[in-house]
């Protein structure tokens, strides 16, 4: 019990940090690489995992959802990104708001990780 209680709180804080780094890791030109690895990782679960288990499918989403099911928590979202508002400041925005905002969020970060990393190689060619 008090490793799913651990597991719970982990899954909080390293995905809620995780999502946070997939929107802002671009920013800083000494975690690029690093972001675009991330985010690569996040479309690889959205879109090629997502085939088999379902658009959006994320690892870290379904192992948190078995853990708070174990522990008998009631699954307040289908969203993880919903989830985690409700969860942190109980402000229950529209499921579709805050699934059409993630999506724009991911594509912003995408196309800034691809240009800046782009930028960034083709400026230690030169």
């Amino acid at each position: 019990m008090k490793l799913l209680l651990f597991l719970n709180y982990f899954f909080l804080v390293f995905h809620g940090i995780f999502t946070c780094f997939n929107l802002t890791g671009w920013a800083f030109k000494k975690t690029r690489k690093l972001h675009l690895a991330a985010i690569a990782l996040t479309a690889f679960s959205w879109y090629v995992v997502g085939l088999w288990f379902g658009p959006g499918y994320c690892f870290c989403t379904d192992w948190h959802w078995r853990v708070r099911g174990a522990l008998g928590f009631p699954n307040r979202s289908d969203s993880y990104i919903h989830f985690l508002i409700l969860e942190i400041t109980g402000i229950d925005f529209p499921q579709q708001l805050v699934d059409d905002a993630t999506l724009y969020g991911f594509i912003a970060a995408v196309v800034l990780t691809i240009v800046l990393n782009i930028k960034d190689f083709i400026m230690s060619r030169k």
